[in-house]
């Protein structure tokens, strides 16, 4: 079974743990293009509390490019996420979607090997921040 998620808890505060995967993404070529605060959004939507959630859109222009050009089905699964999530007082998890499984739902090989150079670099990221 393919893993659908990079997860890893740090010792941080939220706001900082944000600021490390943002940067470490950058160091792999990745981009935010969207930020979400859903526990804001859940709030101002239904009234009720969730834990400090942020997902961010993160995109290697460069692997956009070259899986949109060999399937333009993969807009549907642009971009990638990254999800960090307070567990607990300074304590942080960081989760960045698998771009490989996310592109086996597609079913086309050529996007999977594509994705798995994406996965590498997302792990490099993840191990980073």
């Amino acid at each position: 079974m393919t893993t659908i998620n990079f997860k890893r808890e740090i010792s941080d505060s939220f706001d900082h743990a944000i600021e490390r995967i943002i940067k470490a993404l950058g160091a792999e070529g990745f981009g935010i293009l969207t930020r979400i605060d859903m526990h804001s959004k859940i709030k101002e939507k239904t009234g009720k509390d969730i834990v400090p959630t942020v997902i961010l859109g993160a995109c290697n222009p460069n692997l956009a490019y070259e899986a949109y050009t060999a399937n333009s089905d993969v807009a549907s699964l642009l971009p990638c996420n990254a999800v960090v999530r307070e567990i607990a007082p300074g304590k942080v998890s960081l989760e960045l979607a698998a771009p490989s499984a996310m592109m086996q739902i597609l079913g086309d090989a050529r996007l999977t090997k594509l994705a798995l150079e994406a996965d590498a670099l997302i792990q490099k990221a993840l191990d980073q921040a």
